[in-house]
């Protein structure tokens, strides 16, 4: 939504880092929270928009340097008066991220169905349609995020590696990259900012003795990069990457998901992403390296 407060300030001075942690119900937001407070950082759950202003101000006053809000369709109504309030403290010199968390309606569904707990605006009608309802009051926040998590295909231990990566700094004027491997029959990341297609490459699969391993063994690792292209490739990569950083910077995108895909995300798109990762750190980037499909029939 906007760039964040430098660490550099004194939380007296210019107010707290505050993240608001927003999203769909059963899309994670208590995991995202409670890694956050894990983290270090200051969470208020369903607190009313109108009261933010407040909490920012006792923030400061305690000198507490970040702070994380949840804020879901609980608050109802009251999310008509969000833009108003970011407005407020924006002119105090506090800047407001949006973590914004969705995943795809039959995965909530399930989770909705495994808690036995119906959704805030489900009212007497099916899940879905409270689903509905909720993606339609809270799409201006999602347009606005400055970072969007679908938690489709992951289990609470990569939200919460997610989540560390991209609040566990205190570094708040570099980019924090995420390279993510996939695999095409699984679907398309949806939260990816850049997504690429290894298929390109020989598949190892086709290699008897490297049908068994992954991208994150040596073998199959060397028999990727050592084909024709795949050098070339990640030197393109990481030549358009370094012209599009400083860029999301200047935006203030701090956050950026590069997802790189093959088939089964098994092989080719394991170890490329663990090259290109790898690469990334050595530019002084700060990078996480995940494997969606990783371990996936």
């Amino acid at each position: 939504m906007s760039t964040p407060t430098s660490s550099a300030q004194s939380p007296s001075s210019a107010g707290p880092r505050v993240v608001i942690i927003t999203g769909l119900s059963g899309a994670g937001r208590r995991t995202a929270a409670h890694q956050m407070e894990d983290l270090g950082w200051y969470v208020v759950d369903n607190l009313p928009p109108s009261m933010l202003p407040g909490l920012v101000d006792l923030a400061r006053r305690n000198d507490i340097a970040k702070l994380g809000v949840v804020l879901d369709v609980r608050s109802r109504a009251l999310f008509e008066q969000l833009g108003v309030v970011f407005a407020d403290l924006a002119e105090q010199g506090v800047e407001v991220e949006v973590l914004y968390l969705e995943a795809d309606d039959a995965v909530i569904v399930r989770r909705q169905e495994s808690t036995r707990r119906p959704l805030p605006l489900q009212g007497d009608g099916r899940l879905v349609d409270g689903i509905t309802k909720e993606r339609a009051m809270l799409s201006s926040l999602r347009a606005a995020a400055d970072l969007v998590i679908d938690t489709t295909n992951l289990n609470v231990h990569q939200l919460s590696a997610r989540v560390a990566h991209a609040y566990g700094g205190d570094d708040g004027e570099r980019i924090r990259v995420v390279v993510m491997s996939f695999g095409f029959k699984n679907g398309l990341p949806l939260d990816a900012d850049l997504v690429l297609d290894v298929r390109f490459l020989p598949n190892p699969h086709w290699v008897p003795e490297l049908r068994p391993q992954t991208g994150l063994s040596e073998a199959v690792s060397s028999y990727v990069l050592g084909q024709n292209g795949a050098t070339d490739f990640l030197d393109k990569l990481q030549g358009l990457f370094q012209t599009m950083a400083p860029g999301y910077v200047r935006e203030g995108k701090r956050q950026v998901t590069v997802a790189i895909g093959c088939t089964g995300g098994k092989h080719r798109s394991t170890a490329m992403s663990e090259e290109f990762g790898r690469r990334l750190r050595e530019q002084g980037m700060q990078v996480s390296v995940m494997h969606r499909d990783l371990g996936k029939e």
